[in-house]
């Protein structure tokens, strides 16, 4: 029999870890004196204490050096776990270093105020297709013809303005780096939208530069005073008026319905007026227009809307007829358009 000590020098394994190994049930000394407690083990208990040294360099689980130690009268079965543990390894090490690219791409990314968005190319079309017709188009306004590009925690959110009306939507990514900000010239935001079929859409954003891949589309962002649309959605009173309506009914009723027209600094434009009575929506002539009781919005925009909304069923909330009108998605808060109003 050999004491504790002489197992621990010949083994590698140090007195307390001996003890360790004890009370874990891993390696129990062959035998212990009731009276002084000192532990004595057997020849063949220092070869396994060796074993127990060596697995636990390497970083095996007790659980498995204890397996490990049942199983040393078969060295295939010890050898397998072995190679189990080296497969863990091996993983474990693949997985750091794509860890470790990750957080060096992430501090380069930092240092030149740079961020990477990732996102299903479906995503982003879809996106877009939800702000492009609110975007500006009046040449005398070129701080409107554009797009901006909002990336918050792991969101990215497109805004489109034409001070008439406003589009938002919002899409889950993939982001590293710092929060950013980007206004996008609808040359760029045009082109790259025929290129989003399928597969992943990657943006590369700073403030002197925007790429797209795999479109390899370049552009330079616009430096603008974008209009705060937070503010503006914050500044929206909860609705008193919500209904559902068919999209396809409503666009008929709209379509279908005597023209009412306005003119906006000498150039005409359609209205739609709408009424809103016990859950449902109606057109009104313009006979019945009353600035009290109705609401009125420009038509064609009311009809890009619905169509950016989408087929099915949508949700118009109103507060007055002298506030925005909001056209959402049912359930979806991650899409929207608002509508300013016309005044009787």
């Amino acid at each position: 029999m050999r004491s504790i000590g002489v197992v621990a020098r010949a083994s590698g394994l140090s007195v307390s870890a001996l003890r360790f190994y004890d009370g874990a049930g891993v390696l129990v000394p062959a035998e212990v004196d009731a009276a002084t407690g000192y532990r004595r083990y057997s020849s063949e208990q220092v070869r396994a204490a060796r074993l127990v040294a060596g697995l636990r360099r390497i970083g095996v689980p007790v659980v498995e050096i204890a397996e490990c130690v049942r199983e040393l009268d078969d060295p295939a079965a010890v050898r397998r776990r072995l190679d189990a543990h080296r497969r863990r390894l091996e993983d474990g090490l693949a997985d750091a270093k794509r860890e470790l690219l990750r957080i060096h791409t992430l501090l380069d990314l930092e240092e030149k105020l740079m961020a990477r968005v990732s996102l299903p190319a479906a995503a982003l079309a879809a996106t877009i297709d939800a702000v492009r017709f609110a975007a500006g188009a009046d040449p005398e306004l070129p701080m409107l013809r554009c797009v901006l590009l909002d990336i918050t925690g792991g969101v990215l959110t497109l805004v489109a303005t034409d001070r008439f009306r406003m589009a938002v939507a919002s899409a889950s990514a993939e982001v590293e780096g710092p929060p950013i900000r980007s206004v996008l010239p609808l040359t760029f935001v045009d082109g790259l939208r025929p290129t989003l079929a399928g597969g992943r859409a990657v943006l590369d954003l700073a403030l002197d530069r925007v790429r797209a891949e795999p479109a390899s589309l370049e552009a330079e962002p616009l430096d603008i005073d974008y209009p705060d649309h937070r503010r503006l959605l914050d500044g929206l009173a909860t609705p008193t008026t919500r209904v559902t309506v068919d999209t396809a009914a409503l666009r008929d009723r709209v379509t279908a319905a005597p023209v009412v027209t306005r003119k906006h600094d000498g150039t005409p434009y359609e209205v739609a007026v709408l009424g809103f009575d016990r859950g449902a929506v109606s057109v009104v002539p313009e006979a019945e227009w009353s600035g009290d009781t109705h609401l009125a919005v420009n038509r064609e925009f009311l009809l890009q809307a619905l169509d950016a909304g989408g087929s099915g069923q949508l949700v118009l909330e109103l507060d007055g007829p002298i506030k925005p009108l909001a056209v959402r998605v049912p359930g979806d808060d991650s899409r929207f358009s608002i509508l300013m109003p016309v005044r009787a």
